[in-house]
């Protein structure tokens, strides 16, 4: 599964994108583009797994319902974290699916039953009559090329903590960058401010990368042959 930022980074025509936590060490892992992470992202966003099925409605209904994710991202690392400890491992299913406007399309025309989406597209499925069966909060990582200066590195982080200063001045004047992936199906004012927030960014410590990568070992998302001090730069 490679989309389009992925793709403009390992070829060379981009030097930094931002990607959920777990994806970032994979995405390095995995590329074939060498780099690092450089910081953990200013987007503290949620991921939620929602449903219109009434028959579902708290995790441990979900056991052995599939959950459509798309793999690799962070609907997939968060879903397995949020139903691990309510169902056991051996029933949580987990089905394959696309974009979330896709995603969310098939679980409002009835081709699936239950979801994880981020924004847009939980204001637009409460908008629209559906529930949240759980929600969990999760960052990202910022990958960055391993020829990328020092001083361009942090003339990036400094762009992006002012904007972070900037919407969270007025959220709802740039709200309409979010809301515009729901392709006027949710106006930027009812975009809820629950469910995305933004700080500025963190250096990737080690204790939390060890964290989330001995998590990744033990489920077979990595072949665990990599540490912080190969893939995180400061």
């Amino acid at each position: 599964m490679t989309r389009l930022k992925e793709q403009l980074f390992d070829s060379g025509s981009a030097d930094s994108y931002n990607v959920c936590e777990w994806a970032s060490i994979d995405r390095l892992e995995k590329g074939s583009r060498g780099g690092n992470i450089g910081a953990l992202r200013a987007a503290v966003a949620a991921q939620a797994i929602i449903s219109f099925d009434d028959s579902l409605q708290v995790p441990r209904d979900l056991a052995d319902v599939p959950v459509v994710v798309q793999e690799l991202t962070g609907s997939h690392y968060t879903t397995l974290q949020m139903l691990e400890s309510a169902l056991g491992a051996q029933h949580v299913k987990i089905a394959k699916g696309g974009l979330p406007q896709k995603r969310y399309e098939g679980l409002k025309n009835g081709s699936y039953r239950v979801v994880t989406v981020m924004e847009p597209f939980i204001s637009l499925a409460l908008k629209d009559g559906a529930h949240i069966i759980a929600a969990s909060f999760y960052r990202g990582g910022e990958v960055i090329s391993s020829d990328l200066s020092l001083e361009k590195r942090k003339g990036y982080y400094e762009a992006e903590n002012n904007a972070v200063d900037l919407i969270n001045a007025d959220f709802y004047k740039y709200a309409h960058h979010v809301t515009a992936h729901a392709d006027g199906a949710l106006q930027p004012y009812e975009l809820l401010r629950a469910f995305v927030r933004y700080k500025h960014v963190d250096y990737y410590d080690v204790s939390l990368f060890d964290r989330t990568y001995d998590w990744m070992k033990a489920r077979g998302l990595t072949q665990g042959q990599t540490e912080h001090a190969f893939l995180v730069v400061s």
